[in-house]
């Protein structure tokens, strides 16, 4: 794929090289001429570049995202307007339909999941580490994740909910809280996805590695052990 003067071989190469300019640099620091070039060449790629940066550019730099703690790049044009910009997003191009919808999903419970996670933290750590549900090795914070043990897996409960709801996915409407991250339009649906999810979630903390490898689980009905969103 060509962006700007860059040809690139595949998508993952063009995605190792803006991420490496990502990495390059700390939060809160502006990005020098070829780099801010660059990310211009790639926004130029985005259907309503004319439209959304039509008034020019006066700063590209890094920053964080509190909610996500993850690095982004941050854009300021001429006239102040701020946006926050997903070189993965922009690469790839839109998502489909069902991935928009789930992710959005996914979303809306996050915090809830990051409260899991603390509060087993809070009642189980032994100098910052738990215990691995699956292994019992301790870990540390950074090595674990929650996860949704089967048959509830997080893609089940996304596609049930959509069943019993009578969700048209084509028809639903979105706001976007930061480039490539939605909400629902509608709140109520919001809640309505965040209750169903704490009614049927049953979740784990495990290490990262074991986190693909469960399918012995399928089967195994509601155990004690499992973490439940209050």
């Amino acid at each position: 794929m060509r962006i700007g003067s860059k040809e690139f071989k595949n998508k993952k190469e063009a995605l190792n090289y803006y991420k490496e300019i990502l990495n390059s640099y700390k939060f809160g620091e502006t990005l020098n001429d070829k780099d801010k070039q660059d990310i211009i060449d790639l926004l130029s790629i985005r259907p309503d570049f004319e439209t959304k940066f039509c008034n020019g550019f006066k700063q590209i730099y890094v920053d964080k995202i509190p909610k996500y703690n993850s690095k982004a790049f941050f854009v300021l044009d001429n006239n102040s307007e701020l946006e926050v910009f997903s070189y993965i997003k922009c690469i790839n191009g839109s998502k489909p339909p069902l991935t928009k919808f789930s992710c959005t999903c996914r979303d809306i419970i996050q915090d809830d999941i990051n409260n899991v996670k603390l509060q087993y933290f809070k009642e189980n750590s032994q100098k910052g580490k738990v215990k691995c549900q699956e292994t019992g090795e301790l870990c540390k914070w950074e090595d674990l994740v929650i996860d949704h043990r089967q048959p509830n897996t997080f893609s089940v409960i996304v596609d049930r909910f959509i069943e019993l709801n009578h969700i048209d996915i084509l028809t639903i409407e979105y706001v976007n809280v930061i480039d490539g991250v939605y909400k629902f339009k509608d709140d109520e649906l919001c809640q309505k996805f965040r209750e169903y999810h704490k009614e049927k979630a049953n979740l784990r903390i495990v290490k990262k590695s074991r986190n693909s490898g469960r399918a012995y689980q399928a089967r195994v009905r509601k155990q004690k052990k499992d973490l439940k969103i209050e």
